[in-house]
């Protein structure tokens, strides 16, 4: 059973924008800190933003100011707009539940995968 299923990357250009969304099973999803996750070639799986059930959010340092985290609890989904895109951005984007040690914590869905050209 699918529980993870993200949606929304594409191919743009610098500086362009971007918005991901991720749908989640319920027993994911509630309650629960989300997160979404990044992985380029020969990186680590890396954690950019997360938001707490009631709204509270973090972000890494290489995106603060670009990219804005936000969910519907009703619709079990989060969301990441992408702003200013850079090349260093370019990763599949994956969303999960955020774990004490900001790992993910259920089976990863597919991704979606963002490219930013120069």
């Amino acid at each position: 059973q699918v529980q993870l299923v993200e949606s929304g990357g594409g191919l743009v250009q610098l500086g362009r924008s971007l918005r991901l969304s991720c749908t989640a099973s319920g027993s994911i999803f509630s309650y629960n800190t989300m997160g979404w996750y990044r992985q380029a070639p020969g990186n680590e799986r890396e954690l950019v933003a997360s938001i707490g059930h009631f709204g509270g959010t973090k972000y890494a340092d290489s995106v603060k100011g670009r990219f804005s985290i936000s969910r519907d609890n009703a619709k079990n989904t989060v969301y990441l707009q992408m702003n200013n895109l850079k090349p260093e951005d370019t990763a599949v984007y994956y969303c999960n539940r955020v774990g004490p040690d900001g790992r993910g914590i259920a089976d990863w869905g597919q991704g979606t995968q963002v490219t930013v050209s120069s």
